[in-house]
């Protein structure tokens, strides 16, 4: 790989910094990369150009032009997307390419917003003193949107924030994360140099959250910050600037109910893709599983059976379901967990080690208890654990004793029983007979207490990045 340092889009122009960093692949270490290391000084350059632009308002034809050309542009580029996340970010390609295809939706979804986004006619004549009076609301950009985007989804996760933007009409400043940094730069180019967005309206600015990240979130021309990752660096962002509106999308420790009169062999089948695509690193992957003791050792056994046939490895083989984790740190970390939860009394059934590649295989482990790690909090690796119950309002409640609230789902056959968990569980989304895991780019995406403060989705990220404007003309 070339020493050379990669622009990157920032400030209507193509820039290259005096320092860069090292952009190396999870899987084997090799240098992928060397990325510009921006200052505070390159994101308030970008803030004032990108608030320029705004001055000028694109109309919603071009806002919606530019995002039909992307998902066009994005698809027909499918697999140069599709390798780089994989090389970036350890995800098997075969999983890259669904984001790269979910994207392509989410593009799609935007472009409706683009057209659509409207205001409401406001009844004045409902009292007195409205009456001979029009009134009605127009949807209005926020301002500039700083969108910091994590590592596990470096395309899709990315356009959740910048689709919804450019249909709000508003202009981007996007901090990709240092893991993942190169699809991110190579969208921004692709919607600049072929879509027709102008340079101005988006920026890139890479380099470490407490620089550049904390320049975004400080920046007082920042209207809305949008943020997926920890719930210590959103919860600490929306304390940094309690004057912007900020959008949260953080962690999950996702649990799945599995009832007796439920699917469990489908269940198991699922739970072998959402609980170790992407080796486990998504906020809904399915962590915590909830099955009664009356099929508990079947599934058990059909899920170890499922799990064995997962091929770990290089994550540009096309057979390859599951690879490295995003970084050493974080291998050593998750095998930390998995050590003291069998020192807590958990048994290893499948997985615990890594494999000649230094990869950590999809690990299952029972007899979990709800204060081990692996189950309080998010794993956000390769590990789902097994614990038992035998009333269905038992594991209501243990599924409801989290201080995350994203996504849960149960197995059932009974309607009621169905029902009583829609009810019952605490959570921003409820799946009924499949995983937690399921999301659909089109929903409302969000969760409660430590899991955020927003929804995702095109159509409700659209009106978070706009203002209600009032108009009212008299007789």
């Amino acid at each position: 790989m070339s020493s050379t340092i990669t622009a990157i889009p920032l400030a209507g122009e193509m820039h290259v910094s005096d320092s860069a960093f090292d952009v190396r692949a999870p899987f084997d270490n090799s240098l992928i990369a060397r990325i510009p290391v921006c200052t505070s000084d390159d994101v308030d350059r970008a803030v004032t150009v990108a608030r320029t632009a705004m001055r000028a308002p694109m109309p919603a034809w071009k806002r919606a032009a530019i995002l039909d050309a992307a998902a066009i542009r994005l698809a027909a580029r499918r697999e140069e997307f599709a390798r780089t996340i994989a090389l970036e970010a350890a995800k098997p390609i075969k999983t890259a390419r669904v984001e790269v295809d979910r994207a392509v939706g989410t593009f799609q979804f935007s472009a409706v917003e683009a057209r659509t986004l409207a205001g409401e006619m406001v009844a004045m004549d409902a009292i007195p003193a409205g009456e001979g009076k029009l009134g009605f609301t127009m949807r209005m950009p926020i301002g500039v949107v700083g969108a910091i985007a994590p590592f596990n989804f470096p395309l899709n996760l990315v356009v959740h924030k910048v689709g919804p933007a450019i249909a709000a009409g508003c202009a981007v400043v996007l901090k990709p994360a240092s893991q993942t940094p190169l699809s991110s730069i190579l969208l921004a180019r692709m919607l600049i140099e072929e879509c027709g967005l102008p340079a101005e309206w988006l920026s890139v600015v890479t380099g470490g959250g407490s620089t550049v990240g904390n320049a975004i979130v400080d920046h007082p021309d920042i209207a809305l910050v949008t943020f997926t990752g920890s719930p210590d660096v959103g919860w600490g962002i929306r304390s940094r600037a309690p004057r912007k509106r900020v959008g949260l999308e953080l962690g999950n420790n996702a649990p799945v109910i599995i009832e007796p009169d439920g699917d469990w062999r489908t269940a198991a089948a699922k739970i072998k893709v959402a609980g170790f695509s992407h080796a486990g690193q998504s906020c809904i992957s399915t962590q915590r599983i909830l099955v009664h003791s009356s099929i508990a050792d079947d599934f058990v056994d059909e899920l170890v059976r499922q799990v064995s046939t997962l091929k770990v490895g290089d994550p540009l083989d096309d057979e390859t379901d599951v690879s490295a984790l995003i970084s050493v740190a974080e291998r050593e970390r998750v095998r930390s967990w998995i050590d003291e939860a069998i020192s807590e009394g958990g048994r290893v059934v499948s997985g615990g080690s890594t494999n000649t590649d230094d990869v950590l295989m999809p690990t299952i482990v029972v007899d979990a208890t709800p204060n081990m790690k692996i189950c309080a909090r998010e794993v956000f690796g390769p590990v789902v654990a097994v614990t038992t119950y035998d009333d269905v309002n038992e594991a209501l409640g243990v599924a409801n004793d989290s201080d995350f609230g994203l996504q849960a789902a149960i197995f059932t056959s009974n309607i009621a029983t169905a029902l009583s968990a829609i009810r019952s569980l605490d959570y921003g989304g409820v799946v009924v007979n499949d995983v937690p895991t399921f999301r659909a780019d089109q929903q409302p995406y969000g969760g409660l207490r430590d899991s955020g403060n927003t929804r995702e989705g095109p159509a409700y990220s659209v009106r978070e990045m706009t203002e209600i404007r009032m108009v009212i003309i008299g007789a």
